[in-house]
């Protein structure tokens, strides 16, 4: 079981360092479905591997030049108090066969809204940057960081294709160099959260991330070799069957 952990954390790396995204997608559903690992605790392991996975790559990124801190920032402006309010929700709702429906179903929610924003995503033409963006990018990293705390899952794709459409005059490198950069903090504050409720498991996060760090190495180096068109639409399609085998596996859902 250990072995297939690690080999999870390296598929997670691997797909985060290629694509920028996809870890959180990926790496919680497989947790839940399987492994079995119950969802509060698939959610917060994963916050606090993707949190340290994520690091390893913006410094790839930092060394190109490729971060817009000040953009990073505005987004956690937004994107810490969403996960903030969502923790304090979090600590007041009793562990219970309900919790663990409505973070399935969060999940699924999310999955399927990164499954969106990954087929919308296209390039852009670079004219100005949006009116108005820095205004809108503290709500949308309030949105984010509610969706992330509550699922770990839709951050890096949702957020990758919002800036596309705030920041077109950003190159799609420091779009997604600038979400991850937003992602460590937010996902390392949603993860200790999460470690503060209990629902984090030491050994399974210690296996995960002796897995990513050789996964996020090749991940890096593929990135260069493979049409962005063909990683999306494989990455899509594998992200929507989770969400569907997530929403089908919730216990008395709505019909």
């Amino acid at each position: 079981m250990l072995v297939n952990f690690i080999l999870s954390g390296a598929a997670g790396g691997l797909l985060i360092g290629m694509t920028g995204i996809g870890g959180g997608s990926l790496m919680t559903p497989l947790l839940v479905m399987g492994f079995g690992i119950p969802p509060a605790t698939a959610i917060g392991t994963d916050l606090l591997y993707a949190a340290l996975t994520k690091a390893g790559a913006v410094a790839c990124h930092q060394r190109h030049g490729n971060v817009s801190w000040r953009t990073a920032g505005w987004l956690l402006v937004g994107s810490l108090p969403g996960s903030g309010l969502t923790l304090w929700i979090l600590q007041r709702i009793p562990a219970s066969p309900l919790l663990d429906q409505m973070l399935r179903q969060g999940l699924a929610v999310a999955l399927a809204l990164t499954t969106l924003a990954l087929w919308k995503r296209r390039a852009l033409p670079k004219p100005t940057d949006t009116p108005y963006a820095r205004i809108w990018t503290p709500v949308l990293g309030f949105f984010i960081g509610i969706l992330v705390t509550l699922s770990s899952v839709g951050g890096g794709a949702l957020g990758t294709a919002l800036l596309l459409v705030l920041y077109p005059s950003f190159s799609f490198s420091t779009i997604v160099a600038t979400e991850l950069a937003h992602a460590v903090p937010l996902t390392l504050l949603a993860g200790l959260g999460h470690l503060r409720l209990g629902h984090v498991d030491g050994t399974l996060l210690a296996a995960l991330l002796a897995g990513s760090l050789p996964g996020l190495w090749a991940g890096t180096r593929l990135n260069h070799h493979l049409p962005e068109k063909v990683t999306r639409a494989g990455l899509s399609l594998l992200l929507l069957g989770l969400a569907l085998g997530l929403w089908h596996s919730v216990p008395g859902k709505i019909a």
